[in-house]
């Protein structure tokens, strides 16, 4: 059994990332040890997560790996943790659309049978409390709303009143934070700035959370919530994959590529590969041996005259003739020019920043042959960027999907061995397509 709970929210910027980052690093500084998890396809919260809980940030999404898999990657990803901190997404009934909860906080806590604590923004608020919890308790009884804890409190006396209010529905409340404008961190067009990013900054204000959540919050309260989940049927997900041999996978990190699931190196070491990591900002060089190569996302656009400076290395990733997996990022740095700035040319295409987000879940169809999987697979991926590519796909489009409006969208690019697309795609999803990939680099 693993103590499980899920901190939840009435809405977006009500504090839970502020909660769950510092109850993982106040549990952790207790003596815990906690196993972190973010609800949806969120890349910039698990790594805050990462240095927090000194594990993984791992996501839990049903509508990326189906609703089957969420409690077997907890079970995984939990393997030898004392508990573990589920941060929600947007509200907590929000989910892939508007007709139902699926992929929502709420799901999430239904399938991994979890305590909610629910994070209300109390700025403003007294006794209008009582009625906003009330309501998310009786909106879906299903759930287990276990306790309240209140965000931006201007006062002792301001908790005392958000107190009385949570009894008069019956509901604990747990912590009271005072308002902090230290815990702010920067942010840019995709959302929050990266903890790889942020560097010592990141740490400070992870220190300043846990400072807030350890004063303001009762951890062993917390910590009997979660105790309070019970068993979770099921045994950790494993991939079942049959190592291919002992390539060398080369990928992409370094603040520039930080957008990656914590499943994908673990994958592909599971097929046989021996994962090298390396920095497009500052190696020269790929790692030596390398026979694939993962490019994942994250922020180049943020890094294009960085990036474009470092000759040497954009020349190897030119030249390189194994398999290539480009995700978002990866795919601009494959490019002719981002913004302007020489990339490396592996595509035919060139990029630059635009106003509009291209954001949400997309039902892709391959619609060609490629290193990482046959025509014809299906897989549900997303998307999150700013950027545009010129043109759009290439002679040989690596998937198609039809928008929310019906039209057909062929996007991506398959050449030779590469594979590029702005689509994000979880491989617990697909693991077969991570084992061909790394039999393509045994080649």
């Amino acid at each position: 059994m693993i103590p499980r709970v899920v901190i939840a929210a009435p809405a977006s910027g009500c504090g839970k990332t502020t909660v769950a980052t510092g109850l993982m690093a106040a549990l952790r500084r207790r003596g815990d040890k906690v196993a972190p998890f973010k609800v949806g396809p969120d890349y910039i919260d698990p790594g805050y997560h990462t240095l927090a809980a000194g594990r993984p940030g791992r996501n839990l999404d049903p509508v990326l790996v189906g609703e089957s898999t969420v409690a077997p990657l907890l079970l995984r990803g939990a393997a030898g943790a004392d508990i573990a901190v589920i941060e929600g997404v947007m509200g907590m009934f929000d989910g892939r659309d508007p007709a139902s909860d699926f992929g929502s906080t709420a799901h999430i806590a239904k399938l991994l049978q979890a305590p909610v604590i629910l994070v209300v923004d109390a700025w403003g608020q007294a006794r209008s409390m009582a009625a906003l919890v009330h309501g998310f308790r009786a909106f879906d009884t299903s759930i287990r709303l276990a306790g309240v804890i209140a965000n931006r409190v201007g006062s002792a006396y301001h908790a005392s009143i958000l107190a009385t209010a949570c009894e008069e529905v019956g509901l604990p409340l747990l912590g009271a934070l005072r308002r902090d404008e230290s815990l702010q961190v920067p942010s840019r067009h995709l959302g929050l700035v990266t903890a790889a990013e942020h560097g010592p900054e990141a740490v400070r204000v992870i220190d300043s959370m846990a400072h807030l959540v350890a004063g303001g919050v009762d951890l062993d309260e917390v910590t009997a919530v979660a105790r309070s989940a019970g068993p979770l049927p099921g045994t950790p997900w494993e991939s079942g994959m049959a190592e291919a041999g002992r390539p060398v996978i080369a990928i992409a990190g370094g603040p520039a590529f930080t957008f990656g699931y914590a499943e994908h190196a673990e994958l592909l070491a599971e097929a046989g590969a021996q994962v090298e990591v390396f920095d497009p900002l500052h190696d020269s060089a790929l790692p030596e041996g390398a026979r694939g190569l993962v490019l994942p996302g994250g922020f180049p656009e943020q890094h294009a005259e960085a990036l474009s400076a470092n000759e040497p290395l954009r020349r190897a990733v030119a030249e390189f003739r194994g398999p290539v997996h480009a995700e978002c990022g990866g795919l601009l740095f494959l490019v002719k020019s981002l913004d302007g700035h020489p990339m490396c040319g592996v595509l035919d295409a060139t990029a630059e920043m635009t106003a509009s987000l291209s954001l949400g879940y997309r039902d892709a169809v391959a619609v060609s042959d490629s290193p990482l999987c046959a025509e014809g697979t299906r897989w549900t991926g997303h998307e999150f960027h700013r950027t545009v590519v010129h043109p759009v796909h290439g002679p040989k489009p690596a998937w198609v999907w039809r928008d929310r409006e019906g039209s057909v969208v062929r996007e991506g690019y398959v050449s030779g061995q590469v594979h590029a697309s702005y689509l994000h795609t979880h491989p617990v999803a697909n693991p077969g397509a991570i084992a061909r990939f790394v039999a393509r680099a045994t080649r």
